[in-house]
């Protein structure tokens, strides 16, 4: 059983910056970040696996970028010149699986954290 916890989000400014956190209790899974706006489907943002190969969705390519540290069992997101449309639940969560690859396929994830809500405006 994989625990997650989200945290790091908040109110940001169009064009601003925020760094989400994921700790999890169990370094041997891949993580993922998704989030859902009001409305909206829910959907695959960034993910990595164990030894780091990444995937991103295509609107956050060149503005978000996904780490890992296993070390300390905690996956970050760094977000970039974000925008209104970035605004959503952000959650966290881990699949057994290998490749990122995976990340639009959001049924392979098995565990996921509470979520932590980001909001960009101005």
């Amino acid at each position: 059983q994989l625990q997650l916890v989200e945290s790091g989000g908040g109110l940001v400014q169009p064009g601003g910056s925020l760094t989400l956190s994921c700790e999890f209790t169990s370094a041997r899974y891949l993580v993922g970040w998704f989030r859902q706006a009001p409305g909206k489907e829910r959907e695959g943002v960034s993910c990595i696996d164990y030894r780091g190969s990444t995937h991103y969705l295509d609107s956050v390519k060149g503005r978000f970028t996904i780490s890992r540290d296993n070390a300390k069992n905690t996956v970050y997101l760094r977000m970039n010149s974000l925008k209104p449309e970035d605004t959503a639940v952000y959650y966290c969560a881990g699949a057994r699986a290998l490749s990122a690859a995976i990340c639009p396929e959001l049924g392979r994830f098995e565990f996921w954290g509470q979520g932590t809500h980001v909001t960009v405006s101005s």
